[in-house]
């Protein structure tokens, strides 16, 4: 079978120490997923997971030791970071129960979540989709995957996002409303994951505007840092 025009390469990410890259397949963000954020958004309590997506190419792939280059995006006036672990899963299934997810990651990264915020509010409150504030080009700055048995990944685990070198988001992993195990339960109800999928695992309070020329270095302790600049269009 022939297509009518020469298909894309896929989205991929580098994996760390490695000559290989890991393809992406789908690209899930959980909302809300810290007490102190999600108060900061106007709610309060352990409310249900929901779910949100990215195309796969909405990766900005930063290679170790680089600085990625984010143009700022169309259409909005307030671009908010919001620093998260990213699950990467290796292994796909339906039903996964929280007890067995972790035989499912293939690795963690450090990601960002960056959100046209003004678009997103526009949209929540019109009661519309939220994609265009969320899956723009570019929006899913990622560092290198490292593999899980290179990687701590606990309770303790600090995860910190600085902006010209100044802290705007701390917090530990143990804070998360859902851990990840049962985030992957949640997802894997819903759709069936499969290997190459990103888990976008939720951002601590601290959201905060950026403009062209800052530059974001978002770092997990136990895992990895990312680096991003964000340049005018």
């Amino acid at each position: 079978m022939s297509h009518v025009f020469v298909p894309p390469a896929p989205a991929s990410v580098p994996v760390a120490a490695s000559a290989d890259s890991f393809p992406v397949h789908r690209i899930y963000c959980v909302g809300r997923n810290y007490v102190e954020h999600a108060k900061e958004m106007g709610f309060t309590g352990r409310e249900p997971p929901f779910f949100f997506l990215k195309p796969a190419d909405a990766v900005l792939a930063v290679a170790e030791g680089e600085t990625g280059r984010m143009p700022y995006p169309s259409l909005t006036k307030s671009l908010h970071h919001e620093v998260e672990l990213v699950v990467a899963i290796g292994t796909g299934g339906r039903d996964i129960k929280a007890a067995d997810a972790m035989k499912h990651v293939w690795g963690y990264a450090v990601g960002l979540d960056m959100t046209r915020r003004d678009l997103q509010g526009e949209a929540k409150k019109l009661g519309r989709p939220w994609d265009i504030g969320k899956g723009f080009d570019h929006s899913a700055p990622i560092g290198p995957i490292y593999r899980a048995s290179d990687c701590t990944v606990n309770g303790d685990t600090r995860i910190t996002l600085e902006v010209n070198g100044v802290i705007r988001q701390q917090s530990t992993i143990g804070k998360l409303i859902w851990d990840l195990g049962e985030v992957i339960e949640h997802l894997s109800a819903a759709w069936e994951l499969a290997p190459g999928d990103l888990i976008f695992s939720g951002t601590p309070e601290g959201v905060a505007a950026v403009e062209p020329g800052d530059t974001l270095r978002a770092s997990v302790d136990g895992v990895g840092s990312l680096q991003v600049q964000i340049v005018a269009r």
